[in-house]
């Protein structure tokens, strides 16, 4: 698997720099495969050609607001209601999954050597209507994929997995498996799945689970590809690096999930799973971290309960990780949060939803994305359109 040199017919070649339709004339660098003709671009969209199907992808808003849907609520009814809730509001884009909550493929993959790795009945049978649909209601597309925590992929490709001593795969406190960071194979699977997914018309590919296990007696666990003497943080940058190497050349944006104090620590400490914010930024477009204000402990700048108080929290969060954008890449501008929109250490208002939205516009983010499971959002705390 590591050694194929497969890319699906559709692969898209358009890196856009533009701030849409409402701005006027859209500014395209292309960065063009041998195989692909681009034949039309608009204002909002750059349309590409190959054989007899066109690619559609849209220009990325001047400041993304989006929210998170799982593979179930990119088909059938539930779509239609999120789509018609960014008919409303200010939300501009999606970000989907390509995985369900086992790692499943959410479609079903054309790569031959992955074919059985799709499930029989993919929860989303048409990935490019999906793409359509969202293009259609002038929506900018995300697809976001989980990596290395993968119950699916590890439990048919055991050896890329992580192992337990003693026999059998490791599982985390939910019982859920995870794959090897190290392992090549890993990084040739979901290259493929991000290819896929942009050939059928979503615009970025965002990359979560993108570290170490953490949740779990890690002590026993064992690595097929990890040999321990490269570190963490670096086995992590090797991968950052092939994804840019490959997909971003293609002109394919990228985007990383964070966890929130990657944006305060930067003492060469990685959180113990491998995530560095310095050694992430200059291989992707934007960075999110999930600067959630329940996921900080009481005691955190001095707050009680810092989910009680979520502007505070993200505002500093935000600040903080400036400064560390400011020593490596100067000239990023890509942070775009993830913000909390579910209860937990708080139950939260329309008012404390806003709060986060309204800190990180302040701070100058590129976006930001809203969160919650079962993707059930709070209009109220959203603009209108």
């Amino acid at each position: 698997m590591t050694g194929s040199q497969y890319r699906p017919g559709l692969v898209a070649a358009a890196a856009l720099l533009a701030f849409g339709a409402v701005c006027g004339l859209v500014v395209v660098t292309l960065r063009l495969r041998p195989d692909t003709t681009v034949v039309t671009v608009t204002d909002a969209v750059v349309e590409e050609e190959r054989g007899d199907a066109v690619t559609r992808h849209a220009a990325k808003p001047e400041r993304v607001k989006a929210i998170y849907l799982t593979t179930a609520s990119a088909v059938g009814a539930k779509y239609q209601e999120m789509l018609a809730l960014a008919d409303r509001t200010e939300i501009n884009a999606l970000a989907v999954d390509l995985k369900d909550d086992s790692g499943a493929p959410g479609f079903r993959i054309v790569h031959p050597d992955y074919a059985d790795i799709s499930r029989e009945k993919p929860t989303i049978p048409d990935l490019a209507a999906v793409a359509a649909d969202a293009h259609a209601h002038g929506l900018y597309l995300i697809a976001r994929l989980p990596v290395f925590q993968d119950s699916w992929f590890a439990d048919r490709h055991p050896e890329l997995a992580m192992g337990r001593r003693g026999g059998g795969l490791w599982r985390d406190r939910r019982g859920i498996r995870w794959l090897d960071p190290a392992a090549q194979g890993v990084w040739e699977y979901n290259a493929v799945l991000a290819e896929e997914a942009h050939a059928a018309g979503f615009d970025e590919i965002q990359f979560d689970y993108v570290r170490f296990a953490s949740d779990g007696d890690i002590s026993t666990i064992t690595y097929p590809a990890w040999d321990r003497v490269e570190s963490k943080p670096e086995v992590m940058e090797r991968f950052f690096a092939y994804m840019d190497d490959r997909l971003r050349a293609q002109g394919i944006p990228l985007s990383a999930d964070l966890f929130g104090y990657t944006f305060r620590v930067e003492d060469g400490y990685d959180l113990g799973i491998g995530q560095r914010l310095a050694l992430v930024l200059p291989y992707v477009d934007f960075v999110s971290p999930m600067v959630y204000p329940s996921h900080y402990p009481s005691g955190h700048l001095g707050l009680a309960n810092p989910a009680a108080s979520p502007g505070v929290v993200v505002d500093d969060a935000l600040a903080d990780g400036q400064t560390i954008i400011d020593a490596v890449r100067p000239d990023f501008r890509g942070v775009r949060p993830w913000l909390q929109d579910f209860d937990l250490g708080a139950d939260y208002t329309a008012a404390m939803v806003r709060q986060q939205i309204d800190a990180a516009e302040k701070r100058g983010a590129e976006g930001w994305l809203l969160w919650n499971a079962r993707n059930v959002y709070t209009e109220a705390a959203l603009k209108k359109e």
